[in-house]
């Protein structure tokens, strides 16, 4: 395996991924179009409850950020048979459960950018956006939607 690649640095990282989740609907976990891979909204794994604002720091928010991006990771493997697959993290969109006058969404979805240029490095480099939420499913702190430019 080459020392540059998105499993080598899982390994020497020491990050073990999750189980990939299953929809909890009718749709799919990924769609691949064209050589992107469009991920399904993950939360953190868990499932805790909660605004960010109230019930939850921004570093905790970080946490669940990254937990979410774990998440996500664990969906492409499971899609691709291998990280390596993935030639660059392309987007990636937060949606942070939060109180009104929460201000540091930003601050929160860095916990998923932080993981993804430290699996894909250069190739992790990614467009970004950030909405705080009224609401989400469950009421997770965080939902991450993703895509990914990848080899078929």
């Amino acid at each position: 395996m080459a020392h540059d690649s998105a499993e080598a640095r899982l390994e020497s990282l020491g990050i073990v991924l999750p189980e990939s989740s299953s929809p909890a609907a009718n749709y799919a976990n990924v769609a691949i179009v064209n050589g992107l891979m469009f991920v399904s909204g993950k939360g953190p794994s868990g499932h805790p409850s909660g605004k960010l604002g109230s019930d939850y720091s921004t570093e905790e928010g970080y946490r669940f950020a990254r937990s979410a991006g774990l998440e996500i990771l664990a969906v492409v493997k499971s899609a691709l048979g291998s990280l390596d697959k993935v030639k660059r993290v392309v987007k990636i969109q937060g949606f942070v459960n939060a109180q009104p006058f929460f201000e540091e969404h930003h601050k929160v979805l860095n916990g998923c950018s932080d993981l993804m240029m430290e699996v894909f490095g250069d190739n992790g480099i990614h467009a970004r956006s950030v909405f705080g939420a009224v609401s989400v499913r469950d009421n997770l702190p965080i939902i991450i939607d993703s895509i990914f430019e990848v080899e078929v």
